[in-house]
């Protein structure tokens, strides 16, 4: 299980939230494969000074994927609605009252003319510096449980990958263990269309045709191969940090030594195992385009 807890997926979601007195923040993060890393941010407008730092963030913890962050933040309707400036309209009072004393005659104002006096009504105001630090922490949650997504689904994709190279190798022994056979088959043909068309050839010259069509039909360094590389993956499966490159460029170099190993092929069971090869092959490839 530790093996696959290094593998990591480039697809996965995560969602957080958080409520305080200033309202409510969401944060949504989405990745998807992708050659290198590719950010895109949704942020409100007065939060939007957050984005070189929630970039930083990313880029310290993730190599490669298309990732979509949104930030999205509401006020509850408290701090929406406009507040009276009981200070304010305590000035005004005591103005008026003044007023009231030396002009009696004085028409008081109504209450609609009270409010729209400078300084009564004001709008609720927001602790700013609180909401961006809220919005720091809540987007460094959502990016740990992106994280622990993308390796839940990473332990996934290596079970697979493991599971195939496991067939892969069954297949390079069914094929090493045909060798001889192969090489019999081989030899008997050159001696079939020697016999059929009626040619003698002196000894050494025999044994000449027959070292060449030995040679042809000869895959032993095609499966040394295949094995070498199918322990490097292997090998990669179980190293930190990012590896998919390095594992597209294996299921490459498999994938080269499939089609020759299919080209050299002159039994049906040969090329059987050269086909399942190169299914088994693009199956990995499949999964490892998703592995960051």
């Amino acid at each position: 299980m530790a093996t696959s807890r290094h593998v990591h997926s480039m697809t996965a979601f995560a969602r957080a939230e958080q409520a305080g007195a200033w309202g409510a923040l969401q944060v949504e993060i989405r990745s998807v494969n992708q050659r290198y890393l590719e950010p895109h941010f949704r942020l409100p407008d007065g939060l939007r000074e957050l984005e070189p730092a929630l970039r930083d963030a990313l880029r310290t913890r993730l190599a490669r994927g298309k990732v979509e962050c949104s930030l999205r933040f509401e006020t509850d309707a408290a701090h929406q609605a406009p507040a009276v400036n009981v200070e304010r309209l305590q000035e005004i009072a005591d103005a008026l009252a003044v007023i009231q004393q030396q002009v009696p005659s004085a028409t008081p104002p109504t209450t609609l003319e009270l409010l729209n006096q400078p300084g009564v009504m004001v709008g609720q105001t927001l602790d700013h510096d609180a909401i961006v630090a809220a919005a720091k922490t809540l987007f460094g949650q959502a990016l740990d449980e992106l994280i622990d997504a993308r390796a839940r689904e990473g332990g996934k994709l290596a079970e697979m990958i493991t599971a195939r190279l496991n067939a892969v190798s069954e297949q390079v022994a069914t094929v090493r263990s045909l060798l001889p056979q192969i090489l019999e088959r081989q030899r008997a043909q050159l001696l079939e269309r020697l016999e059929s068309a009626k040619t003698e050839l002196d000894p050494q010259r025999l044994e000449a045709e027959l070292v060449l069509v030995a040679q042809k039909a000869d895959v032993d360094e095609e499966l040394d191969r295949l094995g070498a590389h199918v322990e490097e993956v292997r090998r990669q499966l179980k190293q930190k940090g990012p590896k998919g490159r390095r594992l597209d460029f294996l299921m490459q170099e498999l994938n080269r030594e499939a089609n020759t190993l299919s080209s050299k092929s002159v039994v049906a069971e040969s090329t059987r195992c050269a086909v399942e090869l190169k299914v088994l092959i693009e199956q990995m490839r499949e999964q490892v385009q998703n592995i960051e």
